[in-house]
């Protein structure tokens, strides 16, 4: 029996002389399919990655990954998604350079004008000397701590506000604190300035500075010619409420890492801020953060080789909740301080249109998106009017389309600012909108620069800009009478 079993064991290790045959035979078309579908897999992720990552406009991007990433994740986890896939360099590039139509210069040349004559006059908040290649920006709110500036550069922004950011880390509201509302192309957000604070954004921005570099001075920290970076000041939950002290820091801090420095006094999500823009509080606020940027601008300027220093611009953010008296307190402002370079207009507004239909609708915070867009525009216009034409407006609310960008301009803003469409479309929004602006400038056979010359002329208040007197003009002034009054008294 012993023998029996080991024969037969030995019968099973023989092979059977065709198997061999067989199993070649059978498994070739396998394999061939095998290869073929792997060749094909390799193709289209290929073929798929080129697009993701060469063509920002691309509906893949559109009509694809951000609803994917919108509906799969929460609203704050897929805002952070997105934050950190642009920190990493992941995100895809605008490749297309920006068409001629659409370069929004740094100094304008107003039609001739009794009161003003014909005056070249900065009119667009830039800065350097330079022109921006479009007018199209991205909003505060998105990159609040400074992690995604190359990557949003990327993405063809003509220049990108990161923050806002407070001098101390706070954690903000507690979540759940964003809310989609798809029905109306909105947000509702109450994230009440969540930032790692002052010392974190700033060591961001000197990381990204070239080593070759010896002085801030000389490069836009934007380290683009035709960009602009913004950082946008906010203010600590538990600072005194009508105290100045968290913006004039944020000046100090920023002042040599910024193009433009935003004040911030209009989100409706700190409790008391939207207190200081009342027109005695805000003047003095104004004149506080001038203080501090220029006394930044000198500092700069002795411990520097460089015979002209970089002066960031100022520029003022406020809400869309003003009635006709709190643009008049706002006007008055700005236009009694010497040194404010703009205005972006707007933020959120705590107002619910009756319109609205989504669920998310009675949700607290600030509504941006679709629905602002009115109370935006019809700010832009109340403001325009009652600001010199020295002072240019940054529109901001409800901007999706390039005839949107348009329609702000045409009311008198000098450029424009992105964010909840940047939200619901993904990368390629901000290419998207400036092809559609340049067809809606062809069609009319104008320039951006000549719409916004048009509407500021037009629309801008008809008075001398009227600013606090320097010590010095004080003293002429002073001088001059006291000598017309002697010669008056001897001719008597």
């Amino acid at each position: 029996m012993a023998f029996l079993r080991l024969a037969t064991r030995r019968l099973r290790l023989i092979p059977h002389p065709h198997s061999s045959r067989n199993f070649t035979s059978n498994s070739q078309p396998i394999s061939n399919l095998r290869t073929a579908a792997y060749v094909t897999l390799f193709t289209l992720t290929t073929g798929l990655g080129a697009v993701y990552y060469f063509d920002s406009r691309a509906a893949i991007h559109r009509y694809l990954i951000a609803p994917v990433i919108r509906y799969a994740l929460d609203p704050e986890t897929s805002h952070q998604l997105a934050v950190t896939v642009l920190e990493n360099g992941l995100g895809p590039r605008d490749m297309l350079p920006d068409d001629e139509r659409l370069k929004t210069e740094v100094t304008m040349l107003l039609p001739p004008n009794p009161l003003y004559g014909a005056t070249l006059i900065d009119c667009n908040m830039l800065a350097l000397g330079s022109t921006l290649s479009n007018p199209i920006g991205l909003a505060a709110g998105f990159d609040k701590d400074g992690r995604a500036i190359d990557g949003l550069f990327n993405l063809g922004f003509g220049w990108v506000e990161v923050g806002s950011v407070t001098p101390k880390p706070q954690p903000g509201n507690p979540r759940p604190r964003l809310f989609h509302l798809p029905e109306d192309s909105a947000l509702i957000n109450r994230y009440g300035f969540p930032s790692q604070g002052h010392t974190s954004v700033l060591s961001r921005l000197r990381a990204r500075l070239p080593a070759f570099l010896t002085t801030t001075e000389q490069v836009s920290p934007s380290l683009h010619h035709d960009r602009l970076l913004a950082v946008n000041l906010g203010k600590n939950k538990e600072s005194p409420q009508e105290s100045p002290d968290d913006f004039i820091v944020g000046v100090r801090v920023f002042a040599p890492h910024a193009d433009v420095l935003v004040v911030n006094v209009s989100s409706p999500n700190t409790p008391g801020l939207r207190g200081l823009q009342q027109r005695d509080l805000l003047a003095n606020l104004l004149r506080g953060v001038v203080h501090a940027r220029d006394e930044a601008t000198q500092s700069s300027s002795s411990s520097s080789s460089s015979s002209s220093p970089r002066r960031p611009k100022l520029v003022l953010k406020i809400s869309p909740d003003l009635d006709s008296r709190g643009l008049d307190d706002i006007a008055d402002a700005i236009v009694s301080v010497k040194g404010i370079d703009g205005v972006i207009v707007t933020n959120t507004t705590v107002q619910r249109p009756i319109h609205l239909r989504s669920t998310n609708r009675a949700e607290q915070g600030g509504l941006s998106g679709a629905p602002l867009q009115p109370l935006a525009l019809e700010t832009i216009r109340g403001l325009r009017k009652r600001l010199p034409a020295e002072i240019p407006i940054i529109g901001c609310g409800g901007i999706s389309s390039g005839l949107d960008a348009l329609t702000f301009a045409r009311a008198g803003a000098s450029s424009v600012q992105i964010y909840t469409a940047f939200g619901y479309d993904g990368p390629g929004t901000c290419r998207r909108i400036k092809d559609e602006l340049a067809d809606e400038l062809a069609r009319s056979g104008t320039t951006w620069q000549a719409v916004v010359e048009r509407a500021v002329g037009e629309n801008a208040a008809r008075v001398p800009m009227m600013k606090e007197k320097t010590e010095v003009e004080t003293e002429r002034e002073t001088t001059v009478g006291g000598v017309r009054q002697l010669v008056e008294q001897a001719e008597n």
